[in-house]
């Protein structure tokens, strides 16, 4: 099995720690994940702000670079849905607009092989305990694209309830946004600031010490706050609760 990993752009810019825990994570259940060093941003910035062409030749990029891998995992529900969801519309329009089928074929490629981590875990390795330990109460955010685009459904959470000495709270409201919504929190800053107010509200009504997610857009905007509020609760990425074991725990 020949494993890429996808880290994404927010990943390798702000929070590299998720990458290499995902690249441990899969090593250490037996994968051999290769990085490869091509890659760049999925044009989901571009697209969601409405320059569809300018995000056509990472669509092209994507393939390339991706050619020849069994999986590509990523730990982004945000990014996955773009490539998933929002490439063979790209691939649509480009070809009814009379411009062939080489978005077409690059979308085709793609999709099969894309996989959220959560996704890869459960569905691809067939695991749910990952052998983790982290000895804290941890409530769980659902991302809008990991909930609604992949349909990740319970995986995230059946991943966590394994997790010896975690103590899984329930989030309520938990399917409402953050407000982030990538380039939405920079058009619509105070309706952006208030959504993320309310989930933090939730988040912190549950005691428990970490806020915990799929996707690092959503915790820079949910952690962001708490540092501003100086709540009693910090954000962190699913890979490095499950990447932490009794040997070597989370710092």
């Amino acid at each position: 099995m020949r494993v890429a990993l996808f880290v994404t752009c927010v990943n390798d810019a702000v929070y590299p720690a998720t990458g290499i825990a995902t690249v441990k994570l899969l090593e250490r259940l037996g994968v051999d994940v290769a990085f490869p060093a091509g890659q760049t941003c999925c044009g989901q910035p571009q697209y969601n702000t409405g320059y569809r062409h300018e995000s056509e030749p990472l669509v092209r990029r994507m393939a390339r670079v991706f050619a020849g891998y069994d999986h590509i995992v990523t730990p982004s529900g945000s990014c996955a849905a773009m490539i998933r969801d929002t490439y063979p519309r790209i691939a649509r329009r480009a070809a009814a607009e009379g411009r062939g089928t080489e978005l077409t074929e690059a979308a085709e490629t793609l999709v099969p092989r894309v996989y959220e981590l959560t996704e890869f875990l459960v569905d691809v390795l067939g695991v749910s305990d990952v052998g983790a330990y982290f000895p804290h109460t941890v409530t769980y955010h659902p991302s809008c694209h990991g909930l609604r685009l992949l349909g990740l459904g319970d995986r995230p959470r059946r991943l966590l309830a394994a997790v010896k000495g975690l103590d899984l709270r329930e989030l309520p409201r938990a399917e409402e946004c953050c407000g982030f919504g990538g380039t939405f929190a920079l058009k619509n800053p105070d309706v952006s600031a208030a959504m993320g107010a309310d989930k933090v509200r939730d988040a912190t009504s549950t005691g428990a010490d970490v806020l915990c997610g799929a996707d690092n857009s959503c915790l820079m905007h949910i952690g962001g706050i708490l540092h501003r509020q100086d709540a009693p609760m910090r954000a962190l990425h699913i890979a490095e609760i499950l990447l932490s074991t009794e040997a070597e725990p989370h710092p």
